[in-house]
């Protein structure tokens, strides 16, 4: 008597086990990533300005922290963000001359000096632009944005007028440059507004040149001519 397929000893093949659906060993989809973990895999990279505002916030809150005594955001004023600002002076890169020093004013000295060296005004104005956003961005509002204080203007007002003469470079505001699409458009359209002008002064002077003068040829052809009713015209 044959075996029967699939016993014990039997000549007939069992069933696959990669086939089936309970055995451990069998190869499964990997688990779908947390929605947190998902959506930071999509979100795209920041730009440089928006990684370079981000390290200026945290680096600000971390300065408010190991403040003596420690201050809350709420309690930030200007007076803070100058005192900040002077923080900052001991990591700058720029030789700011003092008044006695024998190359204040010279834009390339010619020798090394002991003046300190500053953050450069450029820097700190570009600083405190990047700080007034990432106050906003963060829930301030805009009306109390130390920031934004007149304090803080004057202070970098200040600065730059300072360093422009200790370095012997003056400071210019740049003028925007014009984009060459919208200044053509705007030629443009002057141009056609001066056409219908133009057109109407034209008008104006043939019609008021066939207008007849008073006491001129029109009365004096109108004497000399005679109109009869039946539409004939006869001259004196």
């Amino acid at each position: 008597m044959e075996p029967a397929p699939g016993a014990p000893g039997g000549t007939g093949e069992g069933p696959s086990s990669s086939s089936d659906p309970a055995d451990p060993g069998a190869a499964s989809p990997p688990p779908p990533l947390p929605p947190r973990q998902e959506q930071q895999q999509q979100q795209p990279p920041l730009s440089r300005y928006e990684s370079q505002k981000r390290r200026d916030w945290n680096t600000f809150l971390q300065y408010l922290t190991n403040h003596k005594p420690p201050l809350t955001l709420a309690r930030c004023s200007g007076a803070h963000v100058i005192e900040f600002l002077k923080y900052l002076d001991q990591f700058g890169k720029t030789k700011v001359h003092a008044a006695g020093c024998t190359f204040f004013g010279q834009p390339s000295p010619p020798a090394p000096c002991a003046c300190p060296l500053r953050q450069a005004w450029g820097s700190l104005d570009a600083l405190i632009g990047r700080l007034r956003a990432a106050y906003e961005e963060s829930g301030g509002r805009s009306e109390s944005n130390p920031f934004a204080a007149r304090p803080v203007r004057i202070y970098l007002r200040e600065v730059r007028e300072s360093q422009a003469k200790a370095r012997g470079i003056p400071y210019e505001k740049k003028k925007r440059k014009r984009d060459p699409s919208a200044a053509t458009a705007a030629s443009a359209s002057a141009s056609a507004a001066t056409v219908p002008e133009k057109n109407s002064e034209a008008g104006g002077e043939s019609s008021s040149s066939a207008l007849p003068a008073a006491g001129g040829t029109s009365s004096a052809t109108t004497s000399a001519v005679g109109v009869r009713r039946d539409g004939s015209s006869s001259t004196s």
